[in-house]
């Protein structure tokens, strides 16, 4: 049975973000084509909203659907939230919020977290928002633990993102701790959008702009890295082979990406790693070896520190038991995870 999501929309909503949830959910699909979410919008009151531009929204569901859904999604609005501390939702919105079932997953994207905070459902939780806005956030509800720059935070059944593409970084996210890495590429694709960038990632990096005779810069060097990633990257290697000085090919690196080169591949290492534990039938061993990170001890520690589980705990959460798997080639063998 499909994953029911709700979408509520707001007076003001920004157009952008109400969309990001039924685009992202309704492009994760079964390998017979089957979706695995299921996505309707409403209002608080059945009616039409005013978005943050100039056309208005119907929809074809009021409050009731809050009562239906698995996962409630909160987009943003134009108005960031409630400007003053003794802050009242009003009678509609908090009477719509009152129908939403206990265990009910929320998810907010930007100021959509404001909703969430002033109802008091982020007391005591981990939460981010769009970055223009935390001070504001923070000076209205102390009581969350806001983190004002990260992409999005996970606190099990609440979820936040900052702004704009932050929301679409948060959705994959959930998809891919549903469904596994796999799939949540596969909508990645489909949307020509990355398909990981970490919830611990900064919200704004100024990036300085590249010189106009940048030429291909670093690019090309990356995507022969991430063909490459089992086997020894060093700097001095990835700078000779961009025709740079190791200087030179580092700056060009941090204007591209907002990332050191050696940062940039733990992430990738990691996600390779996450998606051979997933579909293959790969020893601990072997992804560490193919995903680059040489030894089992190794990727035991990269995983334990970014996403705090083991490998073979990762494998049992994530590896659908009616996903087919891959026996991969190479010597039998491997090591103890726990």
């Amino acid at each position: 049975m499909a994953h029911k999501v709700a979408v509520l929309a707001l007076d003001g909503v920004i157009a952008f973000e109400l969309g990001i949830p039924a685009r992202i959910f309704e492009s994760a699909k079964d390998a017979d084509g089957v979706p695995y979410y299921r996505v309707a919008t409403c209002t608080v009151d059945g009616r039409p909203v005013p978005t943050s531009t100039d056309f208005r929204i119907a929809v074809d569901h009021g409050p009731e659907l809050l009562e239906w859904a698995d996962t409630v999604v909160i987009p943003a609005s134009t108005d960031p939230g409630p400007k003053q501390l003794d802050a009242d939702l009003g009678p509609a919105l908090t009477a719509a919020l009152a129908r939403i079932r206990p265990g009910t997953r929320l998810v907010s994207i930007c100021t959509g977290s404001f909703v969430l905070a002033a109802a008091g459902l982020l007391d005591g939780r981990p939460a981010t928002t769009h970055w223009r806005y935390t001070e504001l956030f923070a000076a209205l509800y102390p009581k969350v633990r806001l983190d004002p720059d990260v992409l999005f935070t996970d606190d099990g059944t609440v979820l936040t993102s900052g702004g704009v593409a932050a929301g679409i970084d948060l959705c994959l996210h959930i998809v891919r701790r549903d469904h596994g890495s796999a799939v949540a590429n596969a909508v990645a694709r489909t949307c020509l959008v990355p398909p990981w960038r970490e919830g611990g990632q900064k919200q704004y990096v100024e990036l300085p702009r590249p010189a106009v005779d940048a030429g291909p810069g670093a690019a090309a060097v990356r995507a022969w890295a991430l063909e490459h990633l089992d086997q020894p990257l060093p700097l001095r290697r990835l700078a000779d082979r961009a025709g740079m000085s190791v200087r030179t090919f580092t700056r060009r690196f941090r204007e591209e990406t907002g990332s050191s080169p050696g940062r940039w591949l733990t992430v990738q290492r990691t996600e390779r790693a996450r998606l051979l534990l997933e579909s293959t039938d790969m020893t601990i061993d072997q992804v560490a070896r193919e995903s680059g990170f040489g030894t089992a001890a190794s990727l035991r520690l990269r995983l334990r520190g970014r996403l705090d589980v083991a490998p073979s705990a990762y494998r049992r959460t994530f590896r659908s038991a009616e996903q087919p798997h891959r026996q991969a080639a190479g010597p039998a063998g491997g090591s103890a995870d726990e």
